[in-house]
């Protein structure tokens, strides 16, 4: 029996590269299909599904390698008022992205990486990870605004309520959190865009694996990718579906890809 409670979506604290806006409702129409009582996303970038999800289970668990990343979500979840005190201070301007940016995190406290990180990637042209570009858009109003944030991470404070944060590579999460009752809802990084999600974290090599662990998990899984023949080979033991979804690039201009929906 699916045990899913009603809960409200909320929108991810900031751009990423890869994220899913375009994708999320076809994905959440079938994770709601699926019957399961634990719900693990291993890898949650911004939680472009998760943070929009209608429905939870009685246990929730967001994972990412990257430590940036799980330091934000911790922080919204345990020290949201300390952490809107320091972002209401912050202005975008050019100046103090790159400042920002040539900022080494780890000389910083948890509360100034996770200013940092969600002040970089609200800033950042197309929610990039490496080679981050401050973005200008003069037709629109500045991409970060401490008034527009408050009311965002007040509503990632409360849906964060009882989820498990982890920071474990995609392998160790998938292995400790396999039941019969798992739902896995894995978004890795496309091919071909490996090296955007940060050096060494993720390779070509590493859908092979994705593929073989998947093949043993005990549980359900939902993998979403782009659609290329390597992807379709290294995945051919799975049930898939090809989804074409319309990107925007930029103004007027707009772009088809095919995507693969790939299950158990």
């Amino acid at each position: 029996m699916n045990q899913l409670a009603k809960v409200s979506p909320a929108k991810p604290p900031a751009p990423y590269i890869g994220g899913k806006r375009n994708l999320a409702a076809t994905l959440i129409k079938r994770i709601n299909a699926v019957s399961h009582k634990t719900y693990v996303e291993p890898f949650c970038g911004m939680g472009g599904v998760f943070f929009r999800r209608d429905h939870r289970p009685p246990c929730e668990v967001i994972n990412d390698y990257n430590g940036e990343v799980t330091n934000l979500f911790r922080i919204l979840q345990r020290h949201y008022g300390p952490f809107m005190d320091m972002m209401r201070f912050m202005l975008t301007n050019r100046q103090d992205f790159m400042r920002l940016k040539m900022t080494d995190p780890a000389t910083l406290t948890d509360l100034e990486r996770a200013a940092r990180f969600l002040y970089l990637q609200k800033n950042a042209f197309g929610g990039r990870l490496e080679r981050r570009a401050f973005g200008v858009a003069p037709e629109t109003t500045a991409r970060f605004n401490s008034l527009k944030v408050g009311p965002i991470v007040e509503k990632l404070h409360e849906r964060l309520s009882g989820v498990v944060i982890e920071n474990l590579s995609y392998e160790e999460c998938i292995k400790r959190y396999d039941k019969p009752s798992t739902l896995f809802y894995l978004d890795p990084p496309y091919w071909g865009t490996e090296g955007e999600y940060g050096s060494q974290l993720f390779s070509k090599s590493d859908f092979e694996k994705i593929a073989d662990l998947l093949a043993s998990i005990r549980g359900r899984f939902i993998l979403s990718l782009n659609d290329c023949p390597a992807i379709r080979e290294n995945f051919q033991a799975f049930q898939m579906e090809e989804v074409n979804v319309t990107y925007s690039i930029a103004e007027a201009k707009r772009k088809t890809a095919g995507e693969l929906i790939i299950w158990n």
